[in-house]
């Protein structure tokens, strides 16, 4: 922080600054302290730590926490000379000091009033609480008496309204010791040395602003590079030129020419010599140039993306605290174990971390580790561990919290699926682990049948899930009975720089964000099969849609000469959709540049980009898209992918919409159809048929009449009194094949009427050729 940040700040908020470090520095000690007692770098630090917090408070009067801190260094000087042992007990109240400590750095009313008298009282209560526990015989390792010799004047000499017994003239019986003169104990992670980092305050809003400039600058570096090939092919072309005015030379040499024209033609051959050499230079100095710009670029944007990074730890100095805390309320010994504390992190998916982290460390206390006793039994240390690691993996950050508990019980995991009705008891009993866990996720989900104050509610794991999708990442979940349960969240590195997919969709290109993509992948054509008249093809075993991205971004049709498609797969296990693009560009890391606000949400689009070349690319929101795949699929308006240009060419192939809720009927009509040229599609009742009529172009309507939702003679009805659709032809094929049945159909205005009863392949093919008449026209 500079000078001037600290010359705008009060000594209370120096204070707070200060015990914000302190604080933090003596509750990692302390847990520390209460797996080994007798850890004499920790005990060293916790003493320094509570050495500076008295110099601190005493600095700028905070007399009570002259008093908490000057109590607590003289404990832990008298544990370093071996004549008091922490216990857990001891660990206990000094936590409860820190506390302390915390509340009154973070009071802002430190006047004389109730709310003082109030803070006195405690800091008594807890002085004389921890006279009795280090007066215990467990904790005592001698029988001289330990004082505790606080140099500053009373709160009750101060305040005499205040009780007496916190008055520095009745010490608390602690430590007979002198206390030497000790200097400050620095900040943890701030050196005081000549040479070290000094930190300064800067807005997230100017560091994006800063990493946005970054960006850019690395993209206008790039644009040195083609200008100079550009150069490279002014020189091959100033070479060939030289090689044409040498023949000129030579040919006119003899020729009977003028003085003034010979002597042009003889000095032209070095002045083209000497423009190719100043060219040369030029061209040299312009790569060189280009190589400084580029590396000098990527330094810049790596040392500004490198500000927005900060290490895990910075984001997890609670845990361990609350752990511990959750793990005592519970009656369960629990320790947190931290690995990967140095890894770097984006600020704001770090800050986003928190609740997501909370909630599944309090879920393993709480669900996930036994009682001690029922871990002995089990043959395990009575104490359970929990770890939580971070790590970078391919490019993705890897954040896993596991734990060596019970495990997740299936069966009642599955038996509260029954009971909740989120499924019947055959599909959970033919479901893996691994569908039955996803349960797991769904808000308000719980598999407690009791409400506490640390679960039951059934909010949390949802909440965990919801700010992984946020940041364009995935969480899963695995367990094994007895052994233990992980989760594990894979996030990008930055949200600042997006490793994407680039395709191409409409003559422009896309970005697909790498962690949102199942797959991409060439497919064939033959390998496209066809059911209810939707396009899929078979992907790790099941079926998967394909659906035209130039159909979901309402853009032109393109060609379809190649006899394979580009796929990206897009959406999760059961809800899987392929998504049919032009063709693949790449993998390339881009720079995320938000849209502006006053665009609002634009459908299926996040961000954008600036490729290399300095043109812009848009960066989708994969969940917007498959949400817009969905509603396109259950409104049947897909429309055919994979199409040859003989297909899609000037010849029109006539559309026709078949409308039956009977799959084998529908189907049969279908292939029918098909195979005689027309392109079909297919709707399973009236309501789908008339969603399906409104929003395509289509040549004739082949109904049912009896349908759920809408049957066919309303269907029949609405598309003859719509004033749009008026003139398009309907048949009705039915197994009703009464007259009056018949007559119904036609009143309302079916242009033929077919019986299933009398129905066989030529009746229906000759029945639409009199409607429409052949398939291609």
């Amino acid at each position: 922080m500079t000078t001037s940040d600290l010359s705008n700040l009060s000594m209370h908020d120096l204070f707070r600054i200060e015990a914000e470090s302190q604080t933090q520095a003596l509750t990692s000690g302390l847990l520390v302290l209460e797996r080994t007692p007798a850890a004499a770098e920790q005990l060293e630090i916790c003493m320094r730590a509570a050495h500076s917090l008295k110099g601190a408070a005493r600095i700028v009067d905070i007399e009570l926490g002259v008093i908490l801190a000057h109590v607590m260094e003289d404990v832990f000087v008298a544990a370093q000379q071996a004549r008091i042992k922490l216990g857990r007990k001891q660990i206990d109240l000094l936590l409860e000091g820190v506390d302390l400590l915390t509340n009154l750095a973070n009071t802002l009313d430190m006047e004389s009033g109730p709310k003082s008298e109030e803070r006195a009282r405690s800091v008594d209560d807890f002085v004389v609480r921890l006279k009795a526990a280090l007066s215990d015989d467990e904790s005592a390792a001698g029988d001289e008496p330990i004082r505790v010799e606080v140099e500053t004047p009373s709160v009750a000499e101060k305040e005499p309204e205040k009780s007496a017994s916190v008055a520095m003239a009745d010490p608390v019986q602690l430590l007979p010791a002198k206390t030497q003169h000790r200097d400050p104990a620095p900040i943890p992670g701030v050196d005081t040395s000549e040479t070290h980092d000094r930190a300064i305050r800067v807005s997230v809003d100017n560091l994006n602003r800063l990493l946005g400039l970054a960006g850019e600058a690395m993209v206008d570096s790039r644009w040195l590079k083609p200008f100079g090939e550009s150069l490279l092919r002014l020189k091959r072309m100033h070479h060939e030129t030289g090689r044409m005015v040498e023949s000129l030379h030579e040919t006119a040499s003899h020729l009977a020419l003028d003085e003034r024209a010979s002597t042009l033609l003889s000095d032209l051959p070095g002045k083209l010599a000497e423009c190719q050499l100043f060219l040369s230079e030029r061209l040299a100095e312009l790569e060189a140039s280009d190589r400084h710009a580029s590396n000098l670029a990527h330094r810049l944007y790596d040392q500004a993306l490198a500000c927005r990074m900060r290490p895990f730890a910075d984001g997890i100095l609670g845990f361990p605290r609350m752990v511990r805390d959750v793990g005592r309320s519970l009656g369960k010994e629990v320790r947190l174990e931290i690995r990967g504390e140095t890894t770097q992190i984006d600020r704001d998916i770090l800050e986003r971390l928190d609740a997501p982290l909370g909630h599944l460390l309090r879920n393993a206390v709480d669900h996930g580790l036994e009682g001690p006793e029922e871990r002995l039994a089990a043959g395990k240390p009575a104490e359970g561990v929990i770890c939580i690691q971070a790590l970078h993996t391919a490019g993705t950050l890897q954040i896993i919290v596991s734990d060596d508990g019970r495990g997740i019980d299936t069966v009642a995991l599955g038996k509260k699926v029954v009971e909740r009705g989120l499924s019947n008891a055959e599909t959970v009993s033919k479901m893996s682990e691994s569908e039955l866990l996803e349960f797991l996720f769904l808000p308000s989900f719980t598999l407690r049948d009791t409400v506490t104050d640390i679960s039951g509610r059934g909010v949390g794991l949802d909440v965990v899930q919801d700010m992984v999708r946020q940041v364009r990442g995935v969480v899963r979940v695995s367990s094994q009975a007895g052994e233990g349960t992980r989760f594990q969240l894979q996030l990008p590195l930055t949200l600042s720089v997006v490793r994407a997919l680039l395709v191409e969709i409409g003559g422009e290109p896309y970005a697909f964000p790498l962690a949102n993509i199942v797959r991409a992948l060439k497919l064939k054509k033959e390998d496209i099969e066809i059911l209810e008249g939707r396009q899929h093809f078979i992907f790790e075993g099941k079926p998967v849609g394909l659906v035209a991205a130039h159909q979901v971004f309402e853009c032109a049709t393109p060609d379809a000469d190649a006899n394979e498609l580009s796929i990206v797969v897009l959406g999760e296990q059961d809800s899987l959709f392929g998504l049919v693009v032009e063709k693949f560009i790449g993998g390339k890391e881009l720079v995320v540049h938000p849209l502006d606000p006053r665009l609002g949400k634009i459908k299926d689009i996040s961000a954008g980009a600036l490729l290399e070349d300095g043109s812009p690319t848009l960066i989708v929101d994969v969940e917007d898209m498959i949400r817009s795949m969905e509603k396109l699929a259950h409104a049947t308006r897909l429309s055919k992918v994979g199409r040859d240009k003989s297909e899609a060419g000037l010849k029109h192939r006539k559309r026709i919409l078949v409308v039956d809720d009977s799959l084998t009927v529908r189907e049969l009509e279908r292939k029918l159809l098909d195979h005689a040229g027309y392109d079909v599609e297919v709707s399973m009742d009236g309501m789908d048929g008339w969603n399906a009529v409104r929003a395509g172009a289509f040549d004739l309507v082949v109904t049912d009449v009896d349908m759920p939702r809408m049957d066919g003679i309303e269907l029949v009805g609405l598309i003859k009194n719509d004033p749009v659709l008026k003139s398009l032809p309907v048949m009705i094929v039915s197994y009703k094949d009464r007259e009056e049945d018949r007559r119904r159909g036609l009143e309302a205005g079916a242009d033929y009427y077919l019986a299933k009863s009398s129905f066989h392949d030529d009746t229906l093919l000759d029945a639409v050729a009199d409607l429409i008449g052949e398939a291609v026209s």
